[in-house]
Protein backbone atom coordinates (compact mmCIF):
# COMPACT_ATOMS: atom_id res chain seq x y z
CA UNK A 1 0.00 0.00 0.00
CA UNK A 2 2.82 2.40 0.89
CA UNK A 3 4.53 1.77 -2.46
CA UNK A 4 1.28 2.64 -4.25
CA UNK A 5 1.32 6.14 -2.69
CA UNK A 6 4.95 6.61 -3.70
CA UNK A 7 4.16 5.55 -7.28
CA UNK A 8 1.21 7.96 -7.48
CA UNK A 9 3.35 10.79 -6.05
CA UNK A 10 6.07 10.07 -8.63
CA UNK A 11 3.50 10.01 -11.46
CA UNK A 12 2.07 13.37 -10.39
CA UNK A 13 5.57 14.87 -10.15
CA UNK A 14 6.46 13.57 -13.64
CA UNK A 15 3.19 14.97 -15.06
CA UNK A 16 3.89 18.40 -13.56
CA UNK A 17 7.43 18.40 -14.96
CA UNK A 18 6.11 17.36 -18.40
CA UNK A 19 3.70 20.32 -18.38
CA UNK A 20 6.66 22.68 -18.08
CA UNK A 21 5.94 23.59 -14.50
CA UNK A 22 8.30 22.79 -11.68
CA UNK A 23 7.13 20.67 -8.80
CA UNK A 24 4.57 22.53 -6.73
CA UNK A 25 5.74 23.16 -3.17
CA UNK A 26 3.01 22.31 -0.72
CA UNK A 27 2.39 25.03 1.87
CA UNK A 28 2.43 24.16 5.56
CA UNK A 29 -0.50 25.11 7.78
CA UNK A 30 1.76 27.79 9.31
CA UNK A 31 2.46 29.30 5.89
CA UNK A 32 -1.24 29.34 5.03
CA UNK A 33 -2.14 31.04 8.31
CA UNK A 34 0.72 33.56 7.94
CA UNK A 35 -0.41 34.37 4.38
CA UNK A 36 -3.90 35.06 5.77
CA UNK A 37 -2.49 37.21 8.61
CA UNK A 38 -0.35 39.27 6.25
CA UNK A 39 -3.18 39.79 3.76
CA UNK A 40 -5.38 41.08 6.61
CA UNK A 41 -2.75 43.41 8.15
CA UNK A 42 -4.14 46.71 9.36
CA UNK A 43 -0.99 48.62 10.30
CA UNK A 44 -0.76 52.18 11.57
CA UNK A 45 0.84 54.65 9.14
CA UNK A 46 3.99 54.59 11.26
CA UNK A 47 4.62 50.88 10.55
CA UNK A 48 5.75 49.12 7.37
CA UNK A 49 6.48 45.52 6.42
CA UNK A 50 9.14 44.33 3.96
CA UNK A 51 10.25 40.94 2.69
CA UNK A 52 14.06 40.98 2.29
CA UNK A 53 14.08 37.46 0.78
CA UNK A 54 11.22 38.26 -1.63
CA UNK A 55 7.48 37.64 -1.41
CA UNK A 56 8.05 33.88 -1.81
CA UNK A 57 9.51 33.68 1.71
CA UNK A 58 6.70 34.85 3.97
CA UNK A 59 8.21 33.12 6.99
CA UNK A 60 10.96 35.74 7.28
CA UNK A 61 10.19 39.44 7.11
CA UNK A 62 10.98 42.81 8.67
CA UNK A 63 8.77 45.42 10.25
CA UNK A 64 9.87 49.02 10.68
CA UNK A 65 8.23 51.14 13.34
CA UNK A 66 8.44 54.96 13.41
CA UNK A 67 6.69 56.08 16.61
CA UNK A 68 4.96 59.44 16.31
CA UNK A 69 4.60 60.04 20.04
CA UNK A 70 6.41 59.38 23.30
CA UNK A 71 10.11 59.17 24.11
CA UNK A 72 10.94 57.47 20.80
CA UNK A 73 9.03 59.81 18.44
CA UNK A 74 10.86 60.24 15.15
CA UNK A 75 13.03 57.14 15.50
CA UNK A 76 13.06 54.28 13.02
CA UNK A 77 13.27 50.80 14.54
CA UNK A 78 13.52 47.62 12.47
CA UNK A 79 12.41 44.21 13.74
CA UNK A 80 13.21 40.87 12.10
CA UNK A 81 10.46 38.25 12.30
CA UNK A 82 11.12 34.51 11.94
CA UNK A 83 7.95 32.45 11.82
CA UNK A 84 7.95 28.74 12.59
CA UNK A 85 6.22 26.20 10.31
CA UNK A 86 3.99 25.34 13.29
CA UNK A 87 2.74 28.95 13.59
CA UNK A 88 0.28 29.92 15.14
CA UNK A 89 0.91 27.25 17.77
CA UNK A 90 4.28 28.86 18.41
CA UNK A 91 4.87 32.60 18.63
CA UNK A 92 7.05 34.23 15.97
CA UNK A 93 10.67 34.95 16.94
CA UNK A 94 11.23 38.71 16.92
CA UNK A 95 14.56 40.55 17.18
CA UNK A 96 15.18 44.28 17.08
CA UNK A 97 17.85 44.97 14.44
CA UNK A 98 18.19 48.60 15.57
CA UNK A 99 20.35 49.08 18.66
CA UNK A 100 18.10 50.99 21.03
CA UNK A 101 18.19 52.31 24.60
CA UNK A 102 14.96 50.75 25.86
CA UNK A 103 13.93 48.98 29.08
CA UNK A 104 12.17 46.16 27.19
CA UNK A 105 14.77 45.57 24.46
CA UNK A 106 18.29 44.47 25.35
CA UNK A 107 21.44 45.44 23.49
CA UNK A 108 21.38 42.17 21.49
CA UNK A 109 17.91 42.97 20.17
CA UNK A 110 15.90 40.55 22.31
CA UNK A 111 12.40 41.84 22.97
CA UNK A 112 10.46 41.49 26.22
CA UNK A 113 6.82 41.39 25.16
CA UNK A 114 4.46 39.08 27.04
CA UNK A 115 2.56 37.97 23.91
CA UNK A 116 5.83 36.68 22.43
CA UNK A 117 6.37 34.48 25.48
CA UNK A 118 4.02 33.15 28.13
CA UNK A 119 0.87 34.95 26.91
CA UNK A 120 1.05 33.74 23.31
CA UNK A 121 -2.11 32.03 22.08
CA UNK A 122 -2.89 30.72 18.59
CA UNK A 123 -5.75 33.21 18.26
CA UNK A 124 -3.20 36.04 18.25
CA UNK A 125 -1.67 37.12 14.95
CA UNK A 126 1.11 39.18 13.37
CA UNK A 127 -1.00 42.34 13.55
CA UNK A 128 -1.29 41.90 17.33
CA UNK A 129 2.49 41.47 17.66
CA UNK A 130 3.21 44.60 15.61
CA UNK A 131 0.79 46.66 17.71
CA UNK A 132 2.45 45.22 20.84
CA UNK A 133 5.87 46.33 19.58
CA UNK A 134 4.51 49.77 18.72
CA UNK A 135 3.06 50.01 22.23
CA UNK A 136 6.51 49.32 23.73
CA UNK A 137 7.71 52.56 22.12
CA UNK A 138 4.75 54.68 23.16
CA UNK A 139 4.71 53.31 26.72
CA UNK A 140 7.94 51.55 27.76
CA UNK A 141 7.47 49.24 30.74
CA UNK A 142 10.04 49.49 33.53
CA UNK A 143 8.33 46.69 35.52
CA UNK A 144 9.39 43.81 33.22
CA UNK A 145 12.78 44.88 31.81
CA UNK A 146 15.49 43.24 29.74
CA UNK A 147 17.69 46.34 29.99
CA UNK A 148 17.69 46.84 33.76
CA UNK A 149 19.79 50.03 33.63
CA UNK A 150 17.34 51.76 31.26
CA UNK A 151 14.41 50.53 33.36
CA UNK A 152 15.92 51.92 36.58
CA UNK A 153 16.51 55.33 34.97
CA UNK A 154 12.94 55.39 33.56
CA UNK A 155 11.51 54.46 36.94
CA UNK A 156 13.70 56.82 39.03
CA UNK A 157 14.18 59.81 36.74
CA UNK A 158 12.06 60.00 33.57
CA UNK A 159 13.69 63.30 32.54
CA UNK A 160 17.18 61.74 32.43
CA UNK A 161 15.67 58.72 30.65
CA UNK A 162 14.29 61.02 27.95
CA UNK A 163 17.71 62.70 27.57
CA UNK A 164 19.37 59.27 27.25
CA UNK A 165 16.84 58.14 24.63
CA UNK A 166 17.37 61.33 22.56
CA UNK A 167 21.17 60.97 22.81
CA UNK A 168 21.03 57.31 21.76
CA UNK A 169 18.65 57.98 18.85
CA UNK A 170 20.83 60.86 17.61
CA UNK A 171 23.82 58.53 17.51
CA UNK A 172 25.81 58.84 20.70
CA UNK A 173 26.93 57.27 23.93
CA UNK A 174 24.78 56.45 26.92
CA UNK A 175 27.30 55.55 29.60
CA UNK A 176 29.91 53.34 27.91
CA UNK A 177 27.61 52.13 25.14
CA UNK A 178 27.46 53.66 21.66
CA UNK A 179 24.15 53.73 19.79
CA UNK A 180 24.05 54.34 16.01
CA UNK A 181 21.77 57.09 14.73
CA UNK A 182 18.19 55.96 14.11
CA UNK A 183 16.39 59.28 13.55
Amino acid sequence: MIKLFKVKEKQRENAENANGRGPVKKQTAGELRLHKDISELNLPKSCAITFPNGKDDLMSFEVSIRPDEGYYAGGNFVFAFQVSPIYPHEAPKVKCKTKVYHPNIDLEGNVCLNILREDWKPVLNINTVIYGLYHLFTEPNSEDPLNHDAAAVLRDNPRIFETNVRRAMAGGYVGQIFFPRCI
